[in-house]
């Protein structure tokens, strides 16, 4: 349930002035205490009341001595800085008060100039004949600078789709980047074919539209004949048609 709104003003009933009066009273002495507490400053509160023959002070007549004694060592220019009565602060109220109802008075002013504008635009003359030369000088203002913001935004959009066109010539799709930064595969060449050799006991790798052969091993070459000798007193091993043979010497004699 929301708090009720109290009303400023003096109380009539003197039941309820008295009522008011006792818990405000609290109230107040509760909050220095508070204050006290946690900001570690120095106060004391006296309250004088129609219904108490001595006044409330808080927290003692000492603490009060003390705090009214460093508040009397204060200059007085100091003293009075901050410190407002009850006509200072009426005062005060009442010309913010002021500031706040031109400032609305003003708005207002432009509110009403803004619908006049948009009622002569629509009716393409100035609909009330009876202006003065203020409320002509008004609108003629608001005109101005109705036009004036049109001008600007106009310019922040032509600076804006500049720089969307030139992002948008600037920009690379995927595709497009891909294409350009694409590296082409190395080129792979055939190895060419190893050199024949003549070697007997090595197998020669040829290579025929793209299937490797293997040729068969080359036939091993006869050794060369030794040199025909005609020794003396040996035998000679003749071959001829799988018989062997004994000859002997010329020089020898058949036995």
């Amino acid at each position: 349930m929301t708090r009720q709104k109290v009303k400023l003003a003096f109380i009539e009933n003197d039941k309820a002035r008295k009522l008011a009066f006792n818990k405000r009273k609290k109230s107040l002495v509760k909050k220095v205490d508070e204050l006290t507490t946690l900001c570690g400053i120095d106060a004391c509160a006296i309250i004088y009341g129609p219904y108490d023959p001595q006044p409330e002070i808080w927290p003692s007549s000492s603490g009060v001595e003390s705090v009214l004694s460093k508040f009397k060592a204060v200059p007085e220019f100091e003293q009075s800085k901050k410190m407002v009565n009850q006509e200072r602060f009426l005062k005060e109220r009442i010309l913010k008060a002021e500031k706040k109802l031109k400032r609305q008075c003003r708005d207002n002013k432009e509110k009403e100039t803004a619908m006049l504008m948009f009622q002569c635009l629509n009716a393409g003359n100035i609909v009330q004949n009876n202006m003065q030369v203020g409320d002509l000088n008004d609108l003629s203002w608001m005109i101005d600078h109705n036009l004036r913001a049109i001008g600007r935004r106009m310019e922040s959009g032509d600076r804006e789709n500049i720089i969307h066109q030139n992002q948008s010539e600037n920009q690379i799709s995927p595709a497009q980047s891909q294409e350009q930064f694409q590296v082409e595969p190395p080129l792979i060449l055939p190895l060419p074919p190893p050199p024949p050799t003549t070697s007997n006991n090595e197998e020669i790798a040829m290579m025929s539209h793209g299937h490797l052969q293997i040729a068969p091993p080359l036939p091993l070459l006869p050794p060369p004949p030794p040199h025909p000798t005609v020794p003396n007193n040996e035998e000679i091993a003749v071959m001829g048609h799988g018989h062997v043979g004994m000859a002997m010497n010329n020089n020898d004699e058949w036995r």
